[in-house]
C-alpha cells in the first residue's frame, strides 16, 4: 500500500507539471503520430513493390506494427530510463535517490513518467482494428484478456532489457551509453523474424527478444498456428527478463560509491 499511495503522489505531481505546459504536451503528441505514420508509410512503400514479404501480406505486417505499438507505449509511459547514465550517474542524481527509505529503480520510473506517451497505444489499437477488419479477424471472448497479458508481458521485455543497460552504468560510468544501438535494435521487432537470417532470428528471440514485442503475440490473433507457442510464453519472457533486470540492478546500486567531486 505504501508503493501505491507513492505512485499516485508522484502521478499528481505529473499532471500538475505536464499540465501547466499543455502546448509542449500537444507538440509531443503530434510528433509521436508523425513518427508512428512515417514507419507506417515506409511498409506501405516496401508493400508497392510487393504482394508478400516471406509470406506475409501487407495487412498482417500492418496488424503487427499496430501490435508493437501498444507494449512500447506502455514501456515509453513507465521506463524513460534514456538519460540514466548521463543524469544519475554522472551527475550524481542517483545520491540523492539512494537516501530515501524507497526501492531506487522505483524512484527514478515515477521521476521519469510520460503518459503522453500512451496515446501511443490508442493508434496502435486504431492500426489494428484497421488491418483486423481487412483480414476478418474474429474476436472471441477471451481475445481481450489475452490482449491485456501479451502487451503487459512486451513492456516488461522491453523494460528487462532497457533497466539491464542502465545498469551497465553501474560498473561503467562513462558518458557514451548503448541505449541508442539497442533503440534502434528493438525496431526489428516490430517485423516477422523468419525474414531474418537464423542468427538475427536467434537473438530477436533469446537474447534480445524483441520479437515477443510484436510479431510473437500478433501472430495469435492472426492465426498463425506455428507461433502460437511462442505467444504465450509472451509474460514468462516478460516476467523472467524484467526480475532478472531488478536483480541486476540491486546488485549494481551496491556496487555504487558516488559520483565524487
Amino acid at each position: 500500500m505504501f508503493y501505491v499511495s507513492m505512485f499516485f503522489q508522484y502521478l499528481s505531481q505529473y499532471l500538475k507539471t505536464r499540465l501547466q505546459y499543455r502546448a509542449d504536451l500537444f507538440v509531443e503528441f503530434f510528433s509521436d503520430l508523425l513518427s508512428q505514420a512515417i514507419n507506417l508509410v515506409f511498409i506501405l512503400v516496401v508493400f508497392g513493390h510487393t504482394n508478400l514479404l516471406h509470406g506475409w501480406n501487407r495487412d498482417e505486417i500492418i496488424f503487427i506494427y499496430g501490435f508493437f505499438l501498444v507494449p512500447y507505449a506502455v514501456f515509453s509511459a513507465f521506463f524513460n530510463i534514456w538519460d540514466f547514465n548521463e543524469r544519475y550517474i554522472v551527475k550524481g542524481e542517483l545520491d540523492r535517490i539512494l537516501t530515501r527509505p524507497i526501492h531506487s529503480l522505483f524512484q527514478i520510473i515515477l521521476e521519469r513518467l510520460e503518459l503522453e506517451s500512451l496515446f501511443g497505444a490508442i493508434t496502435g489499437l486504431a492500426v489494428m482494428f484497421y488491418a483486423g477488419s481487412r483480414l476478418g479477424i474474429e474476436l472471441h471472448w477471451y481475445d481481450p484478456f489475452l490482449f491485456i497479458v501479451f502487451v503487459i508481458g512486451g513492456a516488461l521485455v522491453y523494460g528487462g532489457v532497457f533497466i539491464m543497460l542502465a545498469c551497465i552504468s553501474f560498473w561503467a560510468d562513462a558518458r557514451t551509453s548503448l541505449m541508442p544501438m539497442m533503440y534502434n535494435i528493438s525496431n526489428y521487432g516490430r517485423y516477422p523474424v523468419n525474414i531474418y537470417n537464423k542468427i538475427i532470428r536467434f537473438v530477436l528471440t533469446w537474447i534480445l527478444p524483441f520479437a515477443f514485442v510484436g510479431v510473437y503475440p500478433a501472430a495469435f490473433f492472426l492465426g498463425k498456428n506455428e507461433w502460437y507457442w511462442y505467444s504465450f510464453i509472451t509474460p514468462v519472457i516478460g516476467i523472467l527478463f524484467f526480475v532478472f533486470s531488478v536483480l541486476l540492478w540491486n546488485q549494481g546500486v551496491k556496487k555504487y560509491r558516488g559520483a565524487g567531486n
